[in-house]
């Protein structure tokens, strides 16, 4: 029995000792002195000249397009063109059966030869007739029916001649050439079937450079563009007008340069938006019509902005805010509002002047009030 008491008192002597020993040790470990301030990286703001940009998909189309028919009937002779070639303004595309056409223009030529001769004839018997009038052997009357005869006969030879010019337009339609410069499209019709006149379209011609991009903007953003840059305020001329980039499908970045040349006259009232039009140089023929694009077309004029990589940004709840760390070291939250990105680079519309200095990496060790080690870093220019 006393040995077990003995052996009781000895515990709670001993847990009654850590006790105190933690007791003791508490305050000591409170008292201590903290770890170093977190290490983030800072930098200042980029203010430079910016432009913002939007963007919207379009079309690109031909500023020729021409559907090659045929301008009289006949059997297709001749096809002098390979598919998809690059053509010339004037180079023979086809030929139809010509033996008809060359029959009817020597008959129209024989014609207008036969009804001269009669004019000649008629025109020296009747000066013949007015000079024997003027000496009373020959009545009036007389004299009369062969001035008719000569006009009539007149007016057969310019009826000639009119039917020798149609002759020759039919012939010379014979051969169908190309009425622009531009790329061709396949044969649609081949040697030995008939083509009818107006009717038969024989392939199609589409011009390649320049080359048209089209787009529509939405009423709020021409109206913008309106105000800003002037855009629909008056004519513009081809190549004069605002400067735009596009990009391909496929393509990270713009590699083509054009202008805006073209806003239509009114709003269309289905879709609520605006086409607008830019001319595009095309010298490698590498744009085909019918192709996407993406357009980055000016929003503003140029201004000073204030600009920040996105990860310097974090959100509250509906609120953006950067940190912006004082002399001292400390972190003070500053809410923002953002802009789009130019360059890489967040627009800041609201909240910065420009010379803070503020945390771009680390966020998540920065806290409103505390202070941090900050780490100066330079931002470029440019990150895209």
């Amino acid at each position: 029995m006393r040995k077990r008491l003995t052996s009781l008192l000895n515990r709670l002597g001993f847990t009654a000792g850590l006790l105190g020993l933690g007791l003791a040790a508490g305050p000591a470990l409170a008292q201590a002195p903290g770890g170093p301030p977190p290490t983030v990286s800072v930098a200042k703001p980029v203010v430079r000249e910016i432009v913002e940009r939007d963007a919207y998909t379009g079309r690109f189309d031909p500023v020729e397009f021409v559907e090659v028919r045929a301008r009289v009937t006949g059997y297709l002779d001749k096809i002098a063109f390979q598919d998809g070639a690059t053509v010339k303004k004037g180079d023979l595309l086809f030929v139809i059966d010509r033996r008809p056409y060359k029959a009817a223009l020597d008959q129209a030529t024989a014609t207008l030869t036969s009804a001269k001769a009669r004019l000649n004839f008629t025109q020296t018997d009747l000066d013949r007739a007015q000079t024997l009038s003027r000496s009373g052997n020959i009545s009036e009357q007389v004299t009369d029916q062969r001035r008719q005869a000569s006009q009539t006969a007149q007016a057969d030879v310019d009826n000639a001649e009119a039917a020798l010019r149609q002759a020759q337009l039919n012939y010379d339609f014979t051969e169908v050439r190309s009425p622009i410069n531009g790329r061709i499209s396949r044969r649609l019709v081949t040697e030995g079937n008939i083509v009818i006149t107006d009717q038969t379209l024989l392939t199609t011609i589409v011009s390649l450079d320049p080359i048209y991009f089209g787009f529509t903007v939405d009423e709020r953003s021409f109206l913008k563009y309106q105000g800003s840059l002037g855009i629909g305020m008056g004519q513009t001329q081809q190549g004069k007008g605002v400067p735009i980039l596009i990009a391909l499908t496929g393509e990270e970045k713009p590699t083509r340069k054009g202008s805006l040349d073209f806003v239509d006259n009114r709003v269309d009232n289905q879709t609520g938006t605006v086409l607008l039009r830019a001319t595009v140089e095309n010298q490698d023929g590498f744009i085909k019509p019918g192709l996407f694009g993406i357009v980055s077309l000016p929003a503003t004029k140029p201004y000073q902005g204030i600009l920040l990589p996105d990860d310097a940004v974090t959100a509250n709840q509906d609120k953006r805010i950067v940190y912006v760390i004082a002399e001292d070291g400390t972190a003070a939250a500053r809410e923002i509002k953002l802009g789009p990105k130019v360059d890489g680079y967040r627009v800041i519309r609201e909240g910065l002047k420009g010379d803070e200095t503020v945390v771009i990496n680390g966020l998540t060790r920065v806290r409103p009030g505390a202070k941090v080690t900050a780490e100066m870093k330079t931002l470029p220019p440019s990150r895209s």
